[in-house]
């Protein structure tokens, strides 16, 4: 390969796709591009900061033993492997594929029909964004499997400048195939799509930040590292901790904990705040009729593309927390984007739940999905629900009276014990029955379920699949049984659990007519 079949990084002609012989001998004379040569910047930079902790650890090696060369030997080879990267990467955009040339060690050639196309996300990190570059990742909507993170399609880095053209080019087919498909009416007709903006994010939501537990995660997360690389015992066994924690414990053990609550408490909000601002800042949902476009970021930049015909419905997810502050987050559910994996599938972040309500209406054009009632499951499931609530309290109890009825004392804290234990499970058991329930809206499934981590999800009819009946053993004793949809979208199925089972083919015939019949036929 020489440097003129890589043609220009800087000038991208994209041709027009097309799926004939002629195009297929044309793309083989389509130029292979290098990346961004700024890129020489940014990839010697990310390998030192991935492999920051080991490059400690060398520094530290190389300082005990005299020999101080261990740490630029190490950033030496980090450097020459990102530099490497840029000289064995390169790209081509032809008529029908678009192709990916990588490999230091192992070369791989990834291609892709450009007529799969279904998104182009665009991502930039602080250093791209201070040379101009973007990370462009090009999805055909299938559902990752195993080597997914391998096989992904990523362009990094290319100039920021060229990505609104490249992005509009990739999938204009995909949005001319659908105008294709308007009946009775000529393609010159109609007209381009206009983003509007349907929804983005306010400043004043992030105090919802702190009703998560991705604070105390990031100092877990801190703790760790710190402890696996010896910093944390250095700094646990400093003169100055050893005085604090003397300091503290003159006040009193019940004192000490209360303060170290506090502490925890004030850190870990504002890491969750700090945290929130950094991923959710500026966000904004567009909408063009074909194509949901999410951008947000402030430090690192990310726009996702969703497309339409891969929509299936919405999650509003509510944990316990949250919820209690009156907010919510809301999850496209697409087809080829898996949930379980956490691709990329948000619509809005943590905010208000009234707004999230209002985005969920407007993405799936049904105003009644948030204020359709919920039909509730019956004295069957909220038997169950107290019955798993206070099965460790009953146990705790009953040990307690053995206890005091063999002649052992009971302390009274174990009696207290107890009651708290009664108290949360019933309290518990409440509010996992009152968020059970199911819906049916013509063309529509509605279900919710959980307390700790509750999750509404609105699914298509059209999305569904399959159809699953489970009865457990208890389930069977209680006459109840839970019933499964399946779809190629979000998780791959939603529960409707706990449902009355004289009511499950029911709900079967009326999502899906036919449906029912079918199936309890083959019981």
């Amino acid at each position: 390969m020489n440097e003129k079949q890589l043609g220009d990084p800087t000038a991208i002609e994209i041709p027009v796709e097309a799926e004939t012989a002629a195009a297929e001998a044309a793309e083989e004379e389509q130029p292979w591009l290098r990346l961004d040569r700024r890129m020489l910047l940014v990839h010697p930079v990310n390998e030192v900061v991935k492999l920051l902790p080991v490059l400690l650890v060398s520094v530290v090696l190389g300082s005990q033993s005299g020999n101080h060369w261990w740490g630029l030997g190490v950033v030496t080879l980090l450097v020459v492997f990102g530099l490497l990267r840029y000289f064995t990467t390169t790209y081509r955009i032809g008529p029908v594929h678009v192709q990916l040339r990588t490999g230091v060690f192992q070369k791989k050639l990834l291609s892709v029909p450009r007529s799969r196309i279904r998104s182009v996300d665009v991502e930039a990190g602080v250093m791209h964004r201070l040379l101009g570059l973007s990370i462009v990742r090009i999805g055909t909507g299938q559902r990752a499997g195993i080597g997914h993170d391998s096989n992904k399609f990523e362009l990094n880095a290319l100039s920021t400048a060229l990505v609104p053209d490249l992005r509009a080019a990739l999938l204009a087919g995909a949005q001319q195939a659908r105008r294709l498909e308007t009946p009775g009416t000529p393609v010159e007709n109609i007209a381009e799509p206009v983003d509007t903006e349907i929804g983005h994010w306010e400043p004043s939501w992030v105090r919802y930040a702190p009703f998560s537990f991705t604070g105390i995660a990031i100092i877990a997360a801190i703790i760790g590292i710190s402890f696996q690389y010896g910093i944390g015992t250095a700094v646990a066994k400093s003169s100055a901790v050893s005085d604090s924690f003397d300091s503290l414990e003159s006040l009193g053990i019940a004192l000490m904990v209360v303060i170290a609550l506090v502490v925890l408490l004030v850190l870990s909000s504002a890491l969750a705040c700090v945290q929130y601002l950094i991923a959710f800042g500026n966000m904004k949902l567009t909408d063009n009729g074909r194509i949901l476009h999410v951008s947000h970021g402030l430090l690192k930049t990310r726009q996702t593309t969703l497309d339409r015909a891969r929509l299936r419905g919405t999650t509003l997810k509510e944990p316990l927390l949250l919820r209690l502050a009156r907010g919510a987050r809301l999850d496209a559910i697409m087809t080829g984007v898996s949930a379980e994996k956490k691709e990329s599938s948000l619509l809005l972040p943590q905010g208000p739940r009234r707004e999230a309500e209002r985005v969920m209406a407007t993405v799936i054009g049904d105003s009644r999905q948030a204020s359709a009632p919920l039909i509730p499951h019956g004295p069957a499931a909220r038997r169950r629900r107290y019955t798993r609530a206070l099965f460790l309290a009953t146990v705790a109890f009953l040990v307690c009276v053995a206890c005091a009825a063999s002649g052992l004392d009971v302390p009274i804290y174990a009696w207290f014990g107890v009651a708290v234990l009664a108290i949360a499970g019933a309290v518990l058991a409440y509010d996992r029955y009152n968020g059970l329930g199911h819906a049916v809206l013509p063309g529509w499934l509605i279900t919710r379920s959980g307390s700790l981590d509750r999750q509404r999800h609105s699914l298509e009819s059209e999305g569904v699949i399959g159809w699953t009946v489970r009865e457990t053993f208890f389930q069977r004793r209680a006459g109840v049984a839970t019933v499964i949809a399946a779809t190629p979208a979000g998780t791959g199925s939603y529960e409707v659990i706990d449902l009355p089972a004289e009511n499950a083919w029911a709900l079967i015939e009326a999502v899906t007519p036919g449906g029912g019949d079918v199936w309890a036929g083959r019981r």
